[in-house]
């Protein structure tokens, strides 16, 4: 963010991104694929530049819609 001169501040008064999106990011949580184009577009950069796929430590693949359903 630094890089491009950008802060929590500008992205919030400049861009319109909420504090609840960048408290999300902080905290390792989930954003939407739309919030990651607007960043993308912010920083001119591409969606790999800002997220990287780490695998599970286990090695298994992990899916919430693989898991079986309680019976």
């Amino acid at each position: 963010m630094k890089r491009c001169g950008e802060s929590t501040y500008t992205l919030i008064n400049r861009y319109n991104i909420s504090s609840g999106t960048i408290d999300r990011i902080r905290k390792g949580q989930g954003i939407t694929t739309a919030k990651l184009d607007d960043f993308c577009q912010i920083f001119h950069c591409r969606v790999d530049d800002l997220i990287t796929y780490v695998e599970p430590a286990d090695g298994e693949p992990h899916s919430p819609y693989s898991e079986k359903s309680p019976k």
